[in-house]
């Protein structure tokens, strides 16, 4: 679910655990929040997957003033969720208005691609490109807009698994890999 407002509220301090699995995998999402490189998050759905991602972005001292935003992938259709990333330009369909997308929205902060799994695969390659050039067009429009902002996504299937299925591509999970923390599930690590 998105977070209300464009705020993460969860730090590393709130994550309870005690197994070892999951303090190997706070130390290296820690290292991981002081870089700007793109996260994939993998876990099973009720792993806790935003939390982390919020813990992350929190303890990232530039861009934990900045905004936090989730989205969930699999909530929308392709056409509404192109629109909610990337802006819309008026007269570019029916209704359409001058509305910027998440990725201005998120600029200078995180945002925080929910069920990258569930994103069709068209809609990839336009996200793949805005990670390549730090670039984004709003549909309908003519410029450009240069956004600053640190990509975390996550799957709910393992995500070799997700591109053997042809439901994420390629060259955006090299992409997005570049950091990958998986959360086990609780019957996994009893301890906890």
């Amino acid at each position: 679910e998105a977070q209300n407002g464009n705020k993460a509220s969860y730090t590393f301090n709130d994550l309870i655990y005690k197994s070892d699995v999951m303090q190997g995998l706070i130390i290296k999402a820690k290292k991981a929040a002081n870089s700007s490189s793109p996260i994939l998050v993998y876990g099973e759905t009720g792993t806790g997957k935003e939390l982390l991602v919020q813990a992350i972005h929190n303890s990232n001292p530039l861009r934990k003033k900045k905004p936090f935003i989730a989205q969930n992938c699999a909530a929308l259709p392709k056409t509404l969720l192109e629109g909610i990333l990337f802006g819309t330009t008026e007269g570019s369909f029916t209704g359409a208005k001058d509305r910027k997308g998440l990725f201005e929205l998120a600029n200078g902060g995180t945002l925080f691609l929910d069920e990258i799994n569930s994103m069709d695969i068209e809609l990839q390659a336009k996200l793949l490109r805005a990670l390549q050039d730090g670039v984004i067009r709003r549909i309908g429009g003519a410029k450009t807009v240069t956004v600053d902002v640190r990509v975390i996504a996550s799957t709910n299937i393992r995500p070799a698994e997700a591109v053997k299925k042809k439901l994420m591509r390629q060259d955006l999970y090299y992409r997005l890999n570049v950091i990958s923390l998986n959360i086990p599930p609780l019957r996994e690590r009893k301890e906890d």
